[in-house]
């Protein structure tokens, strides 16, 4: 069983009194997954022979969780030093944890029935999005949106009587929701959260304005109506690679005419800058080797009330604006 809310933290594998410690024994690492829809999670494990479909039992905060192998994967470059994983895989599951791992989705189901009933009943404002059960049945944890808080304290209790076993309501946001329920993306692949991320990183319009995409809500919001999480993923590399570049909006002398920057290509390491209607594209080497036009100082009185004027200080592109040292 997984916290969504938390990226899961690597364990310790127990030594099971073994002689050699567990840097000695040979080391394997697999992608697994609790849920047939849920989240994939690194693993490494002593046990060998471990294929596609294995049910196998995995360490961790709460005890032996059942999951299934979904693929192999590759080890540290250097054998001596550790690869960072999520858990650990304990063993391969006997034929009476199989029988019982397989009748957990069914369990879920008829609890999410049940809860929702119970919602109905009390006229709950509440979404009921995902239910899961620990596998030795020591808690069942209830996932839900609502736009405000809610008084479920009658519908736990009802819970509660019915299960007869520790009872927990879990409010989400509709990320989260996204990343229970999945489904795929623009892109035709399967989305990021719901494949996976362990965690959500913040977003801003900034890094699609920094990427040129267009700043159309349709086309940068996912599922979640949210901004797209692969946002962030090119967001440093365009930042590194438009260092440097004029900015949009500067003006440029080149070949005795004055070009205003009109757009950064930053792939290919061009601008487009027009001039009197006519428009250029100029490579690296060619608006490296022209003229910045530096930006005229604002008359005296513009600008903040009772600040003199003062002469700009920029770099040679206008990175960034200082105040001069007078």
């Amino acid at each position: 069983m997984t916290d969504i809310d938390n990226e899961p933290q690597p364990t310790e594998h127990p030594s099971a009194n073994d002689e050699r410690t567990s840097e000695q024994l040979p080391r394997y690492y697999f992608k697994i997954r609790f849920r047939e829809q849920g989240q994939e999670f690194s693993t490494a494990t002593e046990v060998t022979d471990l294929h596609r479909g294995d049910i196998v039992m995995v360490l961790t905060d709460h005890g032996a969780e059942p999951a299934t192998v979904i693929n192999r994967t590759a080890g540290p470059q250097n054998p001596s030093e550790p690869r960072p994983v999520s858990y650990q895989i304990l063993r391969r599951a006997d034929e009476t944890e199989q029988e019982q791992y397989d009748q957990l989705p069914h369990e879920e189901h008829d609890a999410y029935r049940l809860c929702q009933r119970h919602i109905e009943r009390l006229r709950l404002p509440m979404d009921l999005v995902r239910v899961e059960r620990f596998f030795n049945g020591s808690k069942i944890i209830f996932y839900f949106t609502a736009e405000s808080r809610v008084d479920f304290r009658e519908l736990v209790k009802a819970l509660v009587q019915e299960f007869r076993t520790r009872v927990e309501m879990r409010q989400i946001g509709v990320r989260h929701e996204t990343q229970m329920i999945g489904g795929l993306g623009a892109c035709g692949r399967e989305l990021c959260c719901a494949s996976f991320l362990n965690k959500f990183d913040s977003v801003s319009i900034k890094m699609a304005k920094a990427q040129d995409l267009p700043l159309n809500p349709a086309k940068i919001s996912g599922l979640c109506n949210r901004l797209l999480c692969c946002l962030t993923y090119e967001y440093e590399s365009y930042k590194v690679m438009k260092k440097g570049m004029p900015r949009v909006g500067r003006q440029i002398q080149f070949g005795g005419k004055t070009y205003l920057v009109t757009r950064q290509i930053p792939l290919m390491g061009k601008i487009i800058a027009t001039c009197e209607g006519e428009e250029r594209i100029f490579d690296e080497e060619e608006w490296r080797a022209a003229d910045p036009i530096l930006k005229t100082a604002p008359r005296k009185g513009q600008g903040k009330k009772g600040e003199a004027a003062k002469s700009p200080k920029i770099d040679i592109w206008g990175i960034q604006d200082l105040p001069s040292d007078d």
